[in-house]
């Protein structure tokens, strides 16, 4: 989708964000979205580090769904 991009798209689309924000907040903007990026990824990290031994764990408190027992066919 964005293979077609070249540097004078990027150039174009960095002049367009300065003179919708302004030079004073970019660098306000940059730290947010760093900010941003850095919890996403502690959450993603402490999420899969969570579910991975509940996977695992033989000892876990889920309760086994019953299945459907095979209907009893009387021939008499």
């Amino acid at each position: 989708m964005l293979h077609n991009l070249t540097g004078w798209h990027a150039v174009i689309i960095l002049a367009i964000v300065l003179l919708l924000f302004g030079a004073a907040k970019l660098p306000t903007l940059a730290k947010s979205i760093g900010q941003s990026m850095k919890i996403m990824k502690s959450e993603l990290r402490d999420a899969s580090a969570d579910d991975a031994p509940r996977a695992a764990d033989p000892t876990s408190t889920a309760v086994p769904v019953p299945t459907a027992a095979a209907p009893v066919r009387s021939d008499g």
